[in-house]
């Protein structure tokens, strides 16, 4: 797996845990990915749009390849996000620093997704691209 890769040939970016708090970390990589050329998806239960988007109440409601689903919820959780990833064709999962599930890692490459974890996606960009 290649991060460079990862980040090179998907456009879309779906962000599951996005909060409209503009202090949280979660809207801090979103808003920057975003203004770097990226598309962002938002998923929040709690929110109709959060960075001029439509918010989905989970992924699978998503219409589209949700192509990178960059995950901001707790490790426990990762498991199911990468089994409705997997349903709705991801190209990738990507857990954000201190999300580590190791089953969740051999579920997504058992299906063929590229999967990162324990890695901000943001940082990533950055120690690609440079500042």
């Amino acid at each position: 797996m290649s991060i460079e890769r990862v980040l090179g040939k998907n456009s879309t970016i779906t962000v599951v845990g996005l909060s409209r708090d503009e202090t949280k970390y979660s809207h801090i990589v979103a808003k920057f990915m975003q203004r770097v050329g990226y598309r962002i998806i938002p998923v929040n239960p709690t929110a109709d749009v959060i960075l001029g988007e439509k918010v989905y109440k989970s992924l699978l409601e998503i219409p589209e390849n949700p192509g990178i689903v960059d995950v901001f919820r707790p490790s426990e959780e990762a498991f199911g996000i990468a089994k409705q990833a997997a349903e709705k064709g991801a190209n990738a999962v990507w857990l954000q620093e201190g999300i580590i599930n190791e089953e969740a890692k051999k579920y997504a490459e058992a299906k063929g997704i590229e999967f990162v974890q324990d890695k901000c996606i943001m940082k990533e960009y950055l120690r690609i691209h440079g500042d």
